[in-house]
């Protein structure tokens, strides 16, 4: 854990080209030890570019990334890992022909650097089986661990994505439109879990529907044009006319 106060993350002047088109343009963050953060914008705001960055899928242009006080930037994504930063995807990244316990417990072997319990705070390291057994239950598919991924709804399966995430015991868990795709239902019961997720894990997250922002984040950073609009509260962000006209007043 960081200590005095420090942030966690640190990304300064984070720059991104693509050829002619600048996807993030000089991006600045500080994410505080156990802040749920939401990023917000348009479609081609560059909020998954960032993710990229931070992740090491992608290196920046410009700039650089601390993680836990020590530079990252530019380390290939198994080293970032490592270090202590899971990652879902908009898209299901699962083993289809594993169960839901095979799936979660690969996932910690992989990980394995992890130093609390999800389910009771500051813990010795415990091995993978419980690992997965503790993600399981975090993310509410106890009764499906013997379940095949194919066979989950698309819901559960976004919810074993997320547990897939957290077997690592990551320091910092980056969720990349974690109810994309989801009936209200679904919705619900995803934000209702990653409520309950322990505040030892702190939280990036890219999220289009407003009412799981409110719900979930201390804090919001809006891109635009891959440049940061407004940061803030929800309250404090949502009260900004020039968030209103280029995001929240076109839905």
């Amino acid at each position: 854990m960081t200590a005095g106060g420090a942030p966690l993350l640190v990304a300064e002047r984070l720059t991104r080209h693509f050829g002619a088109l600048t996807a993030v343009n000089g991006v600045s963050l500080d994410i505080a030890p156990r802040e749920r953060r939401a990023i917000i914008g348009p479609n081609g705001a560059g909020k998954t570019t960032l993710f990229n960055l931070i992740t090491g899928s992608l290196a920046p242009s410009a700039g650089r990334i601390l993680f836990d006080g020590k530079p990252i930037t530019g380390l290939p994504p198994h080293v970032v890992a490592r270090r202590g930063i899971s990652r879902s995807f908009q898209r299901t990244n699962l083993f289809p022909r594993l169960t839901v316990l095979e799936n979660l417990r690969l996932a910690a072997a992989a990980g394995g650097r992890g130093s609390y319990s999800l389910l009771g705070g500051i813990a010795r390291l415990p091995g993978p089986l419980l690992r997965a057994r503790e993600a399981a239950e975090a993310v509410g598919l106890t009764d499906r661990l013997q379940e095949h991924a194919s066979r989950l709804s698309y819901g559960e399966q976004r919810q074993l994505e997320v547990g897939v995430a957290l077997a690592t015991s990551p320091k910092l868990l980056l969720l990349d439109e974690p109810t994309a795709g989801m009936s209200p239902e679904e919705t619900q019961r995803m934000t209702r879990m990653l409520e309950g997720l322990p505040r030892e894990v702190t939280l990036l997250i890219i999220e289009h529907d407003m009412d799981v922002v409110f719900s979930l984040a201390d804090r919001v950073t809006v891109l635009h044009y891959g440049e940061v609009l407004s940061e803030g509260s929800f309250q404090e962000v949502k009260a900004d006319p020039r968030v209103y006209e280029v995001y929240l007043g076109s839905g």
